[in-house]
């Protein structure tokens, strides 16, 4: 260590009590964090590039520092998709501060993981208040039973209005109008139940069929139209 000339002619003070960092909680527990293996909890953040073309949902479960689950979503840019695929490799097994400046290929990725590293040190996680937290999987239960990311897809213009592409049901195959062209309903196919029915030896068109529903005034509209055509 060294120091500075003004420094080492000063008179010794001695330092009052020392109480240590302000307790946060984390997963039921109020924890004096000092170091990074004494943090833990589970939590989703959103991160962002620089010129805003995709954005990243990432969820991390971390137990005593390490992060021992991650589940990577993107949106809004196929190389992305790419990105997430690494980076899902890169995250697991790492410490929280060994992720923090790990490059995670994408701005996006990079971006949630701070998010998600301010959020955990600061006692701010989804499980800060849950007995022992959750357990390794608990993101699983975002995706739901087909396991796919929850997305929304609209398209509008001024001229013809909005057209419903996809919703958290799946993908929107029609739209039903009432009698002054408004929407009242949607149908739509689960490509996450499609795709089961399929691997269990349903004919394509059958698993098709089988994986349709329909939301709202659907059965009562004036008129149908596919919002991809029309």
């Amino acid at each position: 260590m060294i120091y500075t000339t003004e420094v080492q002619h000063m008179c010794p003070v001695a330092k009052g009590a020392y109480h240590g960092p302000a307790p946060i909680p984390e997963e039921g527990k109020w924890v004096q964090a000092k170091q990074i293996s004494d943090i833990s909890g589970f939590t989703h953040g959103v991160g962002w590039c620089a010129p805003q073309q995709g954005a990243c949902k990432l969820t991390l479960n971390v137990k005593n520092g390490i992060i021992e689950e991650a589940l990577v979503e993107t949106l809004g840019c196929s190389g992305m998709t790419h990105s997430a695929a690494m980076a899902s490799e890169i995250l697991i097994g790492k410490t929280l501060l060994e992720a923090l400046n790990t490059d995670l290929v994408c701005d996006a990725i990079n971006t949630a993981m701070r998010e998600l590293f301010l959020q955990i040190v600061y006692g701010r996680t989804q499980s800060a208040f849950s007995e022992n937290g959750l357990a390794v999987g608990a993101s699983l239960e975002d995706l739901g039973k087909g396991l796919r990311s929850q997305v929304g897809t609209m398209f509008a213009t001024k001229e013809k209005g909005p057209r419903y592409l996809e919703m958290a049901e799946g993908y929107c195959t029609r739209v039903a109008l009432n009698k002054d062209d408004e929407i009242i309903g949607y149908e739509f196919i689960n490509l996450g139940k499609m795709m089961d029915f399929i691997k269990k030896g349903d004919d394509a068109n059958v698993a098709l069929e089988k994986a349709k529903g329909h939301y709202g005034q659907f059965d009562n509209a004036a008129k149908y139209i596919d919002p991809r055509q029309e």
